[in-house]
């Protein structure tokens, strides 16, 4: 606890409570989500970068969405499962905690600029088939990447920067599994209401700023799809769309409830549960998503499990 004093060197996450066997029942749980996690998204990465089959825009920003997944869960689950270890409170220093807010708050925002730019890329896919080579080179891809992976650090610097000039004299447990900026600003002695208003306003930037051409661009992608003659025509165009819509509604709706909300600091249950569909579930579930409903992306798969099988038979 701090007492009296007004700024902290270090915090304490008050992670889960409950018994120590619950705790154990936990990490089996989300260690099996993190390695499924890792191995699915990495697998996603390796395949875009080697396949011939895969080598288009739609699998090129596919393999950096499974490259900002697997980051993500990365700085917030090997930290959770730690403290689901520990018999008491995490430690995490300053520096720490200011590294991990930053980095997830950088990464997510990220992976909605990219999630915007891959409805626009179905929306010349399915409506310009025959520009769609000349619209999305090369070049314009490396483009938006590059836009988007700048863009979400570069937003995100005057957003952590606050939230560590304010004084932290009420106490430094956070009641949460990680750095939650919510949390965080509930520690403060300072008023931070204006300071969460503007956050909610950047938060609706962020995720309004790209769900908004998503939804221009699929309303443009069903109107073309029912105008297509037959059943077999309109079931090929909407697979094309079906993975990243799926992606877009379970990553949107999450984070919709969690940081588009005036008021930053309410309901630490909820925000925990909402958190771990964002951090853990999320990015388990995107290798099943991008591959059960792909047939190139499984085509892909099986082969490179032939040439593994057949590698290591000679």
């Amino acid at each position: 606890m701090l007492g009296n004093h007004s700024s902290a060197t270090e915090f304490y996450l008050l992670g889960f409570s409950g018994s120590r066997e619950l705790r154990h029942i936990l990490f089996a749980t989300f260690f099996f989500f993190y390695l499924v996690t890792l191995m699915g998204n990495t697998v996603i990465i390796v395949i875009v970068c080697l396949d011939k089959h895969l080598q288009s825009p739609m699998y090129f920003f596919l393999g950096h969405l499974s490259a900002l997944e697997l980051l993500v869960t990365t700085i917030i689950v090997p930290m959770m499962l730690w403290g689901l270890l520990l018999p008491g409170m995490q430690t995490i220093s300053l520096a720490a905690c200011v590294t991990q807010l930053f980095l997830y708050l950088a990464l997510g925002t990220t992976e909605f600029t990219l999630l915007g730019a891959m409805a626009v890329d179905r929306y010349v896919a399915v409506c310009n088939p025959l520009r769609y080579n000349v619209i999305m080179n090369s070049r314009t891809c490396n483009f938006v990447v590059i836009v988007s992976w700048l863009f979400g650090f570069l937003f995100e610097i005057w957003p952590v920067y606050a939230t560590f000039q304010l004084s932290y004299c009420k106490s430094n447990v956070v009641d949460n599994f990680f750095c939650d900026r919510g949390q965080l600003l509930k520690l403060s002695c300072d008023n931070t209401l204006f300071m969460e208003f503007i956050l909610f306003l950047m938060a609706i930037f962020v995720l309004f700023g790209s769900l908004i051409p998503t939804i221009v661009s699929y309303t443009y992608i069903i109107s073309t799809i029912l105008k297509i003659p037959s059943a077999s025509g309109r079931r090929k165009a909407f697979s094309t769309c079906a993975s990243h819509f799926t992606c877009v509604v379970i990553g949107y709706g999450s984070c919709l409830f969690l940081y588009v909300k005036p008021k930053q600091t309410q309901a630490t249950d909820y925000n925990r549960v909402v958190s771990l569909m964002v951090y853990v579930v999320t990015p388990f579930l995107n290798p099943f998503i991008f591959t059960l409903q792909n047939d190139k992306v499984i085509e892909a798969l099986r082969d490179r499990v032939k040439q593994c099988c057949h590698l290591f038979r000679n």
